[in-house]
């Protein structure tokens, strides 16, 4: 322990830097701090305001890696980071639904053993999200009652569809000469009327 005391004054000078950096977000998240008050507008203007405000008072050298880093993240989340002052029920971030992903990936892969879900997601699509919250639901059987019959069946058709092209790119991928050639047959056949032989 008195070894890491003794060493604590050697990094005085990192530690200011730090704290003074950390002062600045913590004020950037208070101006993006969610009140009945506050419209995208208005939190655009005082955001870009305290920006320029920032990148001219931390204008040493040892600012510079700060600042270059603040401007490149607050530039590439600006377009869509004001939404939701004026539509409250788009949520301000999108922590949520990265939690919910992250579930259904950890749930896929103790079901499978497998890391990878891109297959998983390919074949069944938005539907992983509908059927995690249908196995949720206690109404789920009155729910899945009440759909029209040509509903499902205009569903099932567009499912099939969407299996049929990921057939047709595993077929591919397995072996795309034989995938070419059975294609060229196929494409022979249909337009024999317009072939000579």
């Amino acid at each position: 322990m008195f070894r890491i005391v003794s060493i604590v004054n050697d990094y005085a000078q990192e530690y200011k830097e730090v704290k003074k950096w950390h002062t600045r977000i913590v004020q950037i998240a208070l101006i993006l701090e969610p009140a009945k008050n506050k419209t995208s507008q208005t939190v655009e203007k005082r955001l870009a305001q305290y920006l320029r405000e920032t990148e001219k008072k931390l204008n040493k050298e040892q600012d510079k890696p700060f600042i270059e880093n603040l401007m490149n993240y607050s530039n590439g989340f600006w377009k869509g980071l004001f939404v939701c002052y004026d539509h409250p029920l788009i949520p301000r971030t999108n922590n949520d639904l990265e939690l919910f992903f992250h579930e259904i990936k950890r749930k896929h892969r103790r079901i499978t053993g497998l890391r990878s879900w891109n297959r998983y997601i390919m074949r069944h699509g938005e539907h992983i999200v509908l059927t995690e919250e249908a196995i949720q639901d206690p109404n789920i059987h009155r729910r899945l009652r009440s759909v029209r019959y040509e509903c499902y069946k205009k569903e099932k058709e567009q499912w099939e569809n969407r299996l049929q092209e990921q057939k047709k790119h595993l077929r591919f991928k397995k072996n795309p000469s034989k995938y070419l050639a059975e294609l060229e047959a196929k494409w022979l056949m249909t337009n024999c009327d317009n072939c000579s032989v």
